[in-house]
């Protein structure tokens, strides 16, 4: 069976990078298969796991706009024909309707859907129309002359990228990260439901938020009060209970136990991280504080302007950067984000 992932293409690299991470923390038996930038097929999966794969894929991505099973392949030539040979009642409950998305390709989009929707009433009995609610959608995704023929399962949950944006939460500070990149960065950290996260840098919670959103229990810290109350105010809207917030700086962290992961936005280049640092030393005693608060296997992945190296004091300190991909913010900024885990012996 095939899962067919229609991803962002606000980055380059991010939706296939997060999609992998979760993959490798989720033990995802499949290959992926890049169609095309913001296409991508998961292929070979048992159809014992393919359900719960596709949970799985919908509840944790944040780069990925729609996930869908691949009912058949076919081509604008085949398409009829395809469509015929499908057992619609075993995909279709009640109403449906037909959408289809084009990656390169001149097919007519209206004319197909009004088409393939025709050609499923022809097969089935006591089916309706719904364009505006459909218990069922039919997604045709066409690629040049190919069309991947697929059904939406699971609906992702998109409106809450949209509705946790910062200035929607109840405590609201400038500055703050996107809940899209909070979740990718979540997700590059390998971490699983269970698994403890800790922000150091807790800001307003966006991170945190993310990461209790997929299970994990979570822990913050910032060494302004207002901060780490904001984000329990923060945590608590969203419905995350499993938390602890601490008003102290990263270079007094003792953490109650080792954590999973940490997954950070730092504040760059300035004095207010931890009070009387500047420039990059924050990111050195950042790197030194964090290091015995991790497990062995746990990932850090944090975000930093493009103007640091970190390579040569997280060298210094015992770590190995594992991936790095950089984001325009404007002319004179690029963040970069990393994912950074403990050397090996």
């Amino acid at each position: 069976m095939e899962l067919l992932c229609i991803q962002s293409q606000e980055h380059p690299e991010l939706p296939k990078a997060e999609l992998k991470a979760v993959m490798e923390c989720e033990n995802i038996d499949a290959n992926l298969s890049v169609v095309t930038e913001g296409l991508v097929i998961l292929k070979d999966i048992s159809k014992n796991n393919c359900d719960n794969y596709y949970e799985i894929l919908t509840k944790r991505l944040g780069y990925t706009h729609e996930v869908h099973e691949v009912i058949t392949t076919s081509s604008v030539d085949t398409l009829t024909d395809d469509i015929l040979c499908v057992d619609w009642s075993e995909y279709i409950d009640e109403t449906f309707a037909v959408r289809v998305k084009r990656f390169h390709s001149d097919i007519d989009t209206v004319g197909t859907e009004r088409k393939v929707g025709s050609l499923i009433l022809e097969k089935c009995n006591d089916i309706k129309v719904n364009l505006k609610k459909p218990k069922s959608l039919v997604r045709i995704v066409a690629f040049g002359d190919k069309l991947y023929v697929a059904i939406e399962k699971i609906k992702l949950n998109k409106k809450h990228f949209e509705n946790s944006k910062p200035h929607k939460r109840p405590f609201f500070y400038p500055g703050s990260m996107s809940p899209k990149l909070a979740r990718c960065m979540v997700n590059l950290s390998r971490v699983n439901a269970g698994d403890l996260v800790l922000d150091p840098f807790c800001g307003t919670g966006g991170i945190l938020i993310e990461a209790g959103l997929i299970g994990c229990k979570v822990v913050g810290s910032d060494i302004y009060w207002k901060m780490k109350n904001g984000t329990a105010i923060n945590l608590e809207h969203f419905g995350i209970t499993d938390y602890r917030t601490f008003n102290l700086d990263v270079r007094e962290l003792k953490m109650y136990e080792k954590v999973n992961a940490v997954v950070t936005d730092p504040p760059y280049g300035i004095s207010t991280t931890t009070g009387d640092i500047d420039g990059d030393d924050v990111f050195k005693e950042f790197f030194k504080a964090i290091y015995d608060n991790m497990k062995d296997d746990a990932y850090l992945c944090m975000a930093s302007p493009h103007y640091v190296d970190l390579k040569p004091m997280a060298d210094e300190v015992g770590f190995d950067i594992v991936e790095q991909y950089g984001i325009k913010m404007h002319r004179s900024l690029t963040r970069i984000i990393s994912v950074i885990c403990k050397k090996t012996e």
